[in-house]
């Protein structure tokens, strides 16, 4: 078959720039073929090069005492967790794809995200994921967000990995562009770790997995273009299909070769396919590799070269092995029933070489294609509308009427309200390891010794170690980021860290997903340029480097761009199960303290810019978000370690969307028994001391409000009851304890400098919140019903 001629037409069809072409021109020294064109059109893509976002990165903290495997290095980061232990964690996207075919461009996100684990030589024992999509009660968006639950499960499921924590979020501005974002977590001896570089010339180069076929074609090049329905039609051939026993297969038999000393390098074909492998591979060690088409497996009559080396099929992987070696090679995989082929060797040329039939296709520098692409530094220009956004005030709202209408309301809103109905769908319980499933602020996983990968036979036994426990979470308030991208990318790490220490977990490191519009558009790159210095900020302040991520951008449809949505990945370390804390209450009788001020002082919308509260109940999204303050941040985190590990915490739950009455309700509803079934209690609360006194309010109880001084709430404008119940100010934790407990509790907190308030206690069978002259109560069972319920009815 003859190749088309390389014309400007073509060019702009692979998404370069006649620049980029050029600089195409200087590398080889002559007009590109067919297949190098392609080639450089997925390699220089944004999704595989990050060429429009790589300045950005170079701002994050990446380094620690605990990072092993730093950002960039290569497949995941690695922090170390003591004990010569290491964990291995990721999240990447599957946008484009899922838009187009849901159930398959979920399934192989997943997909994607257990090689890049398992390719570090660790084994997968976690996953979680952040979901966005447009307004339920649009069919298609109960289309797109079914298949893409269920494309989520049927992976993970079949693979055998617990799917146990996550978010979903709905909003008009994710129709027609959900985001799927999916993060993996594995855990490995440091001894274990594996590397994806082409070492040792003259080793072979395998490929192992299913044969190759039309699926996935380019799919890293639809993935770095706005998202239209002429191109999504255009574009279902790069959404590839998983398949999920067969990557089950594909993990152990890689864990096993590793163990055997065989294998030099090792990289799974994602993004950009047998490309991208064989590039990367070299380009991290400095040689060549060279590889023969015709020696790869191929389901499809007559693929063309152009076709074998941009095509995404799954499940496969390309293995450097040691010379002399093979045999060992080829018994695993004949072992685990895998199909592979011996189709290339590493050289010292430094060039990634193609032959089809022994002609050359394709010959090109690997590292530049590798590690040179284009870079640019966009311009960025202010957002018009934020002129609108910070003029907003609240004498523009009404002052609430009924404040248990609110209430109502937001827990059956399908942001807020549990989501259940997604996890329930999940096996989070497989391997045997889930100590905190879905359903509290963070999920938490046991390492115990059959979840590291096996050591080579006759290798010393390693030291016996006691079971640890990670804590995970994914977090982003996609509309705070969009009214302020700062502060709300400084917001999205500190509620990830905040979520991890009311876990009662040490946060150790970040994976984000930078989900954004289209960077050409100034106004878009300027939202993405902030969220990534709000990111960067927190992370330092909280010591949390970002070990890798994913930039995911052209999020878009024709009528805009999405939310900005920097979604933040973070894991966390339980040295002790003692220590392991959940959000619900658990006992009659318990004292309810707030950690925190009750509203921001700073602010002068109380926590009500961006809020749930002015969503749902004015169908506004405006304001200014909440200031996030990292030293006040720091410090809440520090007090709430050092609190639960002495003693007495008995549940702690953080104040997110929705604000101080839905925390109260979540920790009223959220608990399940050892059959999933709901275990409710109520709680009486009072807030009348963090409200403007006024005529005929009752005197608060003696010892149920902040003392005065340095340790209460800061002075500033008197608080609307809006702001009190449903404000999203940070840094505010409601945690329970023994009533004998709660004294002692408080001043710790408070001699640490975090304000401390006994507000309430836990029994009864409604949730009742008295805010001055009103009263909010409600049977807990009626407030179960609109939250857990609220998804159920909505997919009908």
């Amino acid at each position: 078959m003859s190749e088309p001629a390389i014309t400007p037409e073509l060019v702009a069809k692979h998404n370069l720039t006649p620049e980029e072409y050029a600089k195409i021109l200087e590398i080889l020294g002559r007009v590109p073929t067919f297949t190098e064109l392609g080639i450089f059109s997925v390699m220089w893509s944004e999704h595989c090069s990050y060429k429009n976002t790589r300045p950005l990165l170079r701002t994050f903290p990446t380094r620690s005492p605990r990072v092993l495997v730093g950002a960039g290095e290569e497949n995941a980061g690695i922090i170390d967790i003591g004990d010569g232990l290491g964990v291995a964690f990721k999240m990447e996207s599957h946008n484009h794809p899922s838009a187009v075919e849901p159930f398959q461009g979920a399934a192989t996100g997943v997909g994607g995200i257990l090689r890049d684990i398992f390719t570090m030589g660790a084994r997968p024992i976690a996953a979680l994921d952040s979901l966005r999509f447009g307004e339920i009660t649009n069919p298609e968006v109960r289309r797109l967000f079914g298949g893409v639950v269920g494309g989520i499960a049927h992976y993970g499921n079949c693979f055998g990995i617990p799917t146990i924590a996550g978010e979903v979020y709905f909003d008009r501005t994710f129709e027609g562009n959900p985001l799927v974002n999916v993060f993996c977590l594995g855990v490995l001896r440091h001894e274990q770790i594996a590397r994806g570089r082409a070492c040792g010339v003259g080793n072979p180069v395998f490929y192992v997995g299913p044969a190759t076929g039309r699926d996935g074609l380019a799919g890293a090049a639809f993935a770095s273009q706005d998202l239209t329905e002429e191109s999504a039609q255009q574009q279902r051939g790069a959404v590839q299909v998983g398949d999920p026993f067969m990557e089950k297969l594909v993990c152990e038999a890689c864990l096993e070769l590793l163990a055997t000393g065989a294998v030099a390098g090792i990289q799974d074909m994602g993004a950009a396919g047998l490309t991208c492998s064989t590039c990367e591979t070299a380009g991290r060690a400095g040689t060549g590799i060279e590889i023969e088409l015709k020696k790869v497996p191929q389901r499809a009559p007559d693929m063309t070269p152009y076709e074998i080396m941009l095509s995404e099929s799954q499940e496969r992987m390309l293995i450097i092995v040691h010379k002399g070696r093979e045999e060992e090679v080829k018994r695993i995989f004949d072992k685990w029933d895998l199909p592979w082929s011996e189709i290339g060797v590493v050289t010292d040329t430094g060039r990634m070489v193609v032959r089809n039939a022994g002609k050359v296709v394709a010959d090109i520098p690997a590292r530049l294609i590798a590690d040179e692409s284009p870079v640019y530094e966009r311009e960025a220009k202010e957002p018009g509308y934020l002129a609108s956004t910070r003029a907003f005030g609240l004498d523009a709202i009404p002052e609430t009427m009924d404040p248990l209408a609110d209430l109502r309301a937001l827990l059956a809103w399908p942001t807020i309200a549990s989501k259940n109905w997604v996890y329930r769908q999940y096996d989070h319980m497989v391997r045997n390891g889930s100590t905190v499933c879905p359903g509290s602020d963070a999920a938490v996983v046991r390492v115990k010794a059959d979840s590291i990968p096996v050591l080579p036979v006759g290798a010393p036994a390693p030291a016996p170690f006691a079971d640890k426990f990670l804590a995970m979470t994914s977090d982003c308030n996609a509309a705070h980021v969009y009214l302020d991208p700062y502060e709300g990318g400084k917001g999205a790490v500190v509620e990830a860290a905040r979520n991890l220490v009311c876990s009662g977990a040490t946060p150790l490191g970040v994976t984000d997903n930078l989900n954004f519009g289209n960077p050409h558009n100034p106004e878009l790159f300027w939202q993405l340029r902030e969220a990534v210095r709000g990111l960067a900020d927190a992370c330092r302040a909280l010591d949390t480097p970002v070990t890798g991520g994913n930039c995911s951008l052209y999020n878009q449809n024709p009528r805009g761009p999405i939310d900005p949505t920097p979604t933040v990945g973070m894991v966390g370390l339980i040295e002790e199960a003692a220590h392991i804390t959940t959000q619900w209450f658990k006992d009659e009788g318990d004292a309810i303290v707030l950690l925190g001020d009750p509203v921001d002082a700073t602010d002068g919308l109380a926590g009500l810019g961006g809020s749930a509260w002015l969503q749902v109940r004015h169908g506004r999204k405006t304001g200014t978000p909440p200031p996030c303050d990292l030293e006040r941040a720091r410090t809440l985190h520090t007090t709430l370690l050092g609190l639960i590990r002495a003693g007495g915490i008995k549940s702690a739950h953080d104040c997110s969307e929705g604000g101080l009455a839905v925390c109260l309700a979540e920790c009223c509803l959220s608990r399940l028994d050892a059959r999933h079934t709901p275990r409710l209690i109520g709680a009486t609360v009072d807030v009348s001391a963090f409200l403007p006194a006024r005529a005929g309010d009752s005197a608060p109880v003696e010892g149920d409000t902040p003392a005065p001084g340095g340790s209460a709430p800061s002075p500033g404008p008197a608080p609307r009851l809006e702001g009190v119940l449903f404000g999203e100010a940070h840094s505010r934790v409601v945690v329970s304890c023994d009533e004998m407990d709660a004294v002692k509790i408080i001043e710790r907190a408070r001699l640490m400098g975090v304000s401390a308030a006994r507000i309430g206690r836990v029994g009864g069978d409604a949730l009742a919140i008295k805010a001055g002259a009103q009263e909010l109560s409600a049977p807990v069972q009626e407030l179960h019903d609109l939250w857990w319920n609220s998804l159920d009815r909505a997919m009908g």
